[in-house]
């Protein structure tokens, strides 16, 4: 990953330089990224591997992958290895250590064992309905199960039996025996251990009680010799859980710290809501480019340095907020302008014939790959006597201050000539199907030695050399700034965009978008950035738009 400009410090950077100051871990910083493999990644968990990546590359440290694969019921190899491309994609290397929660199972059932033993875990019969009811609310206590109670061999036995599949799921349940009258509702008995007959992607039917997040997430950053186990702010109130655990097992004990997660705009980063807008079809999958998911953002043609910049620029917080996706965008932007080669491309083609140049004549003319990279060089563009321009970039009637072709008015062309308007054909209703204008020969390149000057350049494509090509055109999936804030009876869905995809066909390329390949980004001159999708054939090209040149969004709503 390239190392990016970061604040001297942040508040978990103060905590961990406190730590080695104390010489609480003898100088160690050990971090990990714990996905769960029941979904695809999106740009918030982005935010969380690059922060714990970039501590432990700061502190000369080690990082984790880790995948938290407790419940069988939800998680899929699929999500499993599209999560390891995301997270190597996006620049951070755990080197030889990947991990799975799953590789602790026997580990953690045998704590489990050491707490009933203890007389700190007990085997409950209540339903799952009848444990909230038992475990009151904020203002007033819970109540003890009539099974708390029970002897350590009861126990014993009727967890081992639990773990021997001889009970149906939802039967029993393991919790911790903590305080039911604690006004952290985490510490009110959680449950440990439940019953699920499913198989495992990893250790198939060996188990049939899988551990809860809460009892799994502590002991495996133990194991593993996590120094700082950094999370989200919802994890905060888990904390004197994690924290009991351990103290408990009386084992490692890695100090967890909570941080603001990732809100955006016009952006769902629920993965639940991400799940239901692929299974009810309002999206073509994980990896459509209108999705927030780092596959999605990666086929649109996003770069992992610009999430990386936009991660550094928006900082570490303690306090929850909502960042605005146009800076997300303007990141998207620096990045790409910085990178991008220039090519031409009419996405609503328009047919122009230059009557006074040669028949069967074609030349070629001098183009710059990206005015922001000198090493870039330059390409040849093919020129012919028939030409496709933009529908928009003609009008016959048209309004002041319009500065492109219309009759009689002279124009530039892009690295080309200057040419004039003489004449428009139209079909039987009257529309424009071709233009005809004349050059002027001594204006090659786009400048004229008498010095004249024109007020508007248009881009253009050779209509004998252009290849055909599908284009995307890709905006904000949502209308609303928080589609999660509905009104009763309304559902997010409500507020998707009904314009975040439209699809052109019959767009005129110049030839060399031809060796395009997937990832890598061309800003289509005048029109946006744009990269060749995956699924492209040389038989039929397909482009995404990452996005226009500038933000036009407030415009466009407006207008709308």
């Amino acid at each position: 990953m390239t190392r990016l400009d970061t604040p001297a410090t942040d508040f978990i950077r103060e905590i961990i330089n406190e730590h080695n100051r104390t010489g609480r871990f003898g100088g160690r910083v050990h971090t990990r990224f714990p996905p769960e493999p029941n979904g695809y990644l999106h740009i918030g968990h982005a935010k969380s591997i690059l922060l714990n990546y970039g501590i432990a590359r700061d502190y000369n440290g080690k990082f984790n992958l880790r995948f938290d694969d407790t419940n069988p019921t939800k998680e899929e190899q699929e999500y499993v290895d599209s999560i390891i491309e995301d997270v190597r994609w996006l620049g951070a290397d755990w080197e030889d250590r990947l991990f799975y929660a799953s590789d602790y199972f026997d580990q953690l059932y045998e704590w489990a064992v050491q707490l009933i033993k203890d007389g700190k875990a007990y085997v409950d019969d209540l339903s799952p309905e009848e444990i909230r009811a038992y475990r009151g609310t904020l203002t007033e206590p819970g109540r003890e199960s009539p099974y708390r109670n029970r002897s350590v061999e009861e126990n014993l036995d009727l967890f081992e039996r639990m773990k021997n599949g001889e009970f149906p799921n939802g039967a029993r349940v393991l919790r911790a025996k903590i305080d039911m009258a604690s006004p952290n509702l985490n510490l009110r008995d959680p449950v440990m251990y439940r019953i699920l007959h499913a198989s495992h992607h990893r250790t198939g039917d060996k188990w049939c009680i899988y551990p809860m997040y809460d009892w799994a997430h502590g002991q495996c950053d133990s194991i593993e010799g996590i120094t700082h186990s950094i999370c989200t702010l919802e994890f905060e109130n888990h904390r004197p859980l994690y924290d009991w655990f351990l103290d408990q097992l009386g084992i490692f004990h890695p100090q967890q710290i909570e941080f603001a997660r990732l809100n955006l705009s016009y952006t769902v980063l629920s993965k639940r809501r991400l799940i239901q807008l692929v299974e009810q079809g309002h999206v073509n999958g994980w990896d459509d480019p209108r999705m927030p998911t780092l596959s999605g953002l990666r086929r649109r043609g996003v770069t992992p340095e610009a999430i990386q910049n936009f991660a550094a620029a928006i900082g570490v917080a303690k306090t929850n907020s909502t960042i605005d996706l146009a800076l997300f965008e303007y990141h998207i932007r620096q990045d790409l302008n910085a990178r991008a080669t220039r090519r031409m491309a009419v996405l609503n083609p328009l047919k122009v014939v230059i009557t006074n140049y040669p028949e069967g004549q074609t030349e070629e003319l001098e183009a710059i790959n990206n005015p922001e990279d000198e090493s870039a060089g330059t390409r040849m563009v093919p020129f012919s006597r028939e030409l496709y321009i933009e529908q928009d970039d003609f009008m016959e009637d048209p309004p002041r201050k319009y500065f492109r072709l219309s009759p009689g008015r002279e124009v530039r062309l892009r690295y080309g000539y200057f040419i004039t308007c003489t004449d428009v054909v139209k079909d039987e209703d009257g529309n424009v199907i071709e233009v005809h204008c004349t050059y002027d020969p001594a204006t090659r390149g786009g400048y004229a030695p008498d010095g004249r000057k024109v007020r508007g350049t248009i881009h253009w494509v050779s209509a004998q050399h252009a290849i055909d090509a599908e284009v995307r055109l890709y905006d904000r999936l949502f209308t609303k700034e928080n589609p999660l804030d509905v009104a009763e009876g309304e559902d997010f869905t409500d507020y998707l965009n009904p314009h975040s995809l439209q699809v052109l066909t019959g767009c005129k390329l110049e030839p060399a978008l031809a060796q395009a390949v997937p990832g890598e980004p061309y800003q289509f001159e005048r029109k946006g950035y744009f990269t060749l999708d995956p699924d492209s054939t040389p038989e039929h090209l397909v482009f995404n738009r990452t996005i226009t040149l500038r933000d036009t969004w407030a415009k466009m709503q407006k207008r709308r």
